[in-house]
């Protein structure tokens, strides 16, 4: 039997576990403790998008469908909106800041009121441009994104700061994984705590970037939006557009978008194209809620691309498509502005139908004077009538024939033919001599019988 000592000292043998095992315990116990007590389930606040892109972009339209807005107001300067943003796995809500600029160069000064060192970490940038002028959508890119590096350029944000930053939006792109479908998102990894918490140094391996990534980092999330992609239609309708035409722009914006590490959507506020996609993305992005939609570069009017997803090799596919482009060639050559006023699309030309009379009074005019001279007499309506009584009888059930016999195949056919007009004209006006007055009721039905004389 054993004593009382051993038997307690087997007992604490047992309870008492692996040094191992209780290292890991007490990790968790400390990952645990730290989820409680800190403010990770609520959203953060504080979150802004500024919003740039040329006059007429479709800016107004666009912030106001993201707003829920049916009457969108255009403003001057620099506009402030607001989305609240719901948390779809809870009750928390926030305020996410929309800041927009208009087309006017001379207000890129008011950048500095919205963009500063203290905005900079909780700051997203939406470029604009419009496929309704799709000449000019690489030059406003460029223009737009100068005068964003301009205005970052005057902060006085510390050049370690800048550079945590930029890795951030490095490792964002690296970290991409492209979602499989139908599938629903992990709650460990689309988590806002662990897209809040991601540091530029979990990993001692960086993997080199592609070649044209992330050339122009700013160490700012970019979404580059194409409008109004809609106008699909009727550029290939009024300029002519084909396929090639149409990708050697769409390479062209995924090469700049590639620069910046920006993601790309094309939407289309008239037809609600993309907007609740845009909407979802922006919220991933700045407050890491669960995004499980894959790239779209198969439609041409609903393109999406998230950042990290493109490179070089995705874009090269559309090279095939170019039979008479070139890749390389200059975008203002091939995608040039039209010159003068826009073609309009053709139209059928309308006809207006003459009345009765007075389409029988010309042709009358008209066959008058072809009679020769030689053409005496006219034969009265009442000869015509009585030259159709004269003819051979029709038997019940059939159908009248002309005699090839009584009709004159000399000039003589032409006097019969202005006597039936007359005929015509003398029963219509009820004036048997004369045409009389003309009647200004009844739409032109002879187009047939013209054709015939």
């Amino acid at each position: 039997m054993a004593s009382t000592g051993d038997r307690s000292s087997s007992i604490r043998s047992d309870k008492s576990p692996p040094k191992d095992e209780s290292d890991e315990q007490n990790i968790w116990s400390d990952i645990l403790s730290e989820v409680q007590t800190s403010d990770t389930t609520k959203l953060p606040a504080g979150k802004n998008i500024v919003v740039l892109g040329a006059t007429e972009v479709g800016k107004t339209s666009l912030v106001a469908k993201l707003e829920g807005v049916e009457d969108p107001r255009k403003g001057a300067g620099l506009e402030y909106h607001y989305i609240d943003v719901q948390d779809e796995y809870g009750d928390d809500q926030s305020r996410l800041g929309v800041w927009m600029m208009d087309g006017d160069p001379h207000h890129t000064n008011l950048l500095k009121y919205v963009l500063t060192e203290q905005t900079y970490p909780n700051t997203l940038v939406m470029l604009v441009a419009s496929m309704s002028h799709p000449w000019n959508i690489l030059e406003s890119l460029q223009n737009w994104s100068t005068i964003l590096q301009d205005s970052i350029d005057r902060l006085r944000i510390a050049p370690d700061t800048l550079r945590e930053y930029q890795d951030k939006i490095v490792q964002h792109f690296h970290q991409y994984i492209e979602p499989e479908e139908n599938s629903e998102a992990d709650p460990m990894t689309t988590s806002r705590r662990s897209a809040a918490t991601l540091t530029p140094v979990e990993s001692d391996v960086v993997l080199p970037l592609g070649e044209g990534v992330l050339t122009q980092n700013i160490g700012l999330p970019i979404v580059v939006v194409i409008t109004k992609c809609d106008y699909v239609s009727n550029l290939e309708k009024e300029f002519d557009y084909k396929d090639e035409h149409l990708d050697f722009i769409q390479q062209h914006i995924r090469k700049f978008c590639l620069s910046f590490g920006a993601s790309l959507f094309y939407t289309s506020v008239k037809d609600n194209k993309n907007c609740d996609l845009l909407y979802k993305y922006i919220v991933h992005r700045l407050y890491g809620l669960p995004f499980k939609s894959a790239a779209c570069v198969v439609e041409k009017e609903t393109i999406f691309i998230p950042s990290g997803w493109d490179n070089e090799k995705k874009i090269a596919i559309l090279y095939d498509n170019m039979n008479s482009i070139k890749p390389d060639d200059r975008y203002s050559d091939v995608i040039s502005k039209p010159g003068g006023i826009r073609r309009p699309v053709q139209k059928e030309a309308e006809v207006m139908s003459e009345e009765d009379q007075l389409f029988l009074l010309k042709m009358q005019t008209h066959l008058n004077t072809q009679v020769p001279a030689n053409v005496s007499r006219q034969e009265s309506p009442a000869s015509i009538q009585k030259d159709r009584a004269t003819s051979s009888p029709l038997m019940p059930g059939s159908s009248p024939k002309l005699d090839a016999s009584k009709v004159a195949a000399g000039p003589g056919s032409e006097g019969v033919l202005a006597n039936f007009f007359n005929s015509l004209l003398s029963k219509k006006t009820g004036s048997p001599g004369s045409p009389g007055s003309i009647p200004k009721t009844g739409t032109r039905h002879t187009a047939s019988l013209c054709g015939s004389g």
